[in-house]
């Protein structure tokens, strides 16, 4: 589904964020990237669907060459790709119900959309998405009326309204408390365990990453430097990603 061939990204003027990083993440696999702050967790997953173009190496998704991709290629991409930002990202003044359908533009005809006109399917793809975050009842507020965790599961719905193959999320719960985090990473388990959706989540805190992912890669300076299921995280491994804890 997912695949990193000798990756890097060098950012100007001598920053080395990601140092020949090569992995294969099998469809359906949960995969939580951890790592210490500035590790190259978020270019890592921004190289993905090229929201961060790589300096060097190939990034291949469901058969297609990301790195080489033109722009109507890339667009097509990103069509499967979903993703969830740590700040939600979401329209702030536009209704739950209109971020959601955001997620829909990939399909809609240029000229409908850019006048925001979504036909009933896309309407009921929407309500679906909301439904399963639990946020139907809610599809006509104003995003910025919402809390956090409840702007994250918008984000979550408006990116499952793509109806990927793959979903990156970037530090999901890093602005939210511990049990809004239990929520977030239970809905996009259970999204990966229903709808076999490949998941690519960064995270900080390991006992949420032993918790959730089926698969762990550990990040330092850029360089894999683990790679493996959650009972292979031994202590020293854990010192060997974070230093001295």
């Amino acid at each position: 589904m997912i695949t990193l061939q000798n990756l890097r990204k060098l950012y100007p003027p001598d920053t080395l964020a990601l140092d020949n990083c090569t992995v294969t993440i099998a469809p359906g696999e949960f995969v939580i990237v951890i790592g210490p702050s500035g590790s190259g967790k978020s270019t890592l997953l921004r190289c993905v669907n090229r929201l961060v173009p790589p300096t060097s190496g190939q990034v291949i998704v469901d058969g297609l060459d990301v790195t080489a991709a033109t722009r109507q290629q890339l667009r097509q991409a990103r069509r499967v790709i979903g993703m969830i930002f740590q700040r939600f990202n979401l329209i702030i003044r536009a209704s739950v119900m209109d971020n959601v359908l955001a997620g829909r533009l990939g399909y809609a005809h240029p000229i409908a959309s850019l006048f925001g006109y979504f036909g009933s399917d896309e309407q009921a793809i929407a309500e679906e998405c909301l439904q399963q975050v639990n946020l139907l009842e809610l599809a006509d507020r104003r995003a910025d009326t919402l809390s956090g965790g409840q702007q994250q599961r918008v984000a979550i719905a408006r990116a499952l309204a793509q109806r990927p193959k793959v979903i990156l999320a970037d530090e999901p719960t890093a602005s939210l408390d511990p049990k809004l985090t239990r929520v977030i990473m239970d809905i996009l388990k259970e999204i990966n365990r229903r709808q076999g959706i490949t998941l690519m989540v960064s995270q900080h805190l390991i006992d949420v990453a032993l918790t959730y992912g089926s698969r762990l890669i550990g990040l330092q300076s850029g360089r894999i430097v683990f790679d493996g299921p959650p009972r292979q995280l031994t202590e020293t491994i854990i010192q060997q990603i974070y230093g001295e804890m």
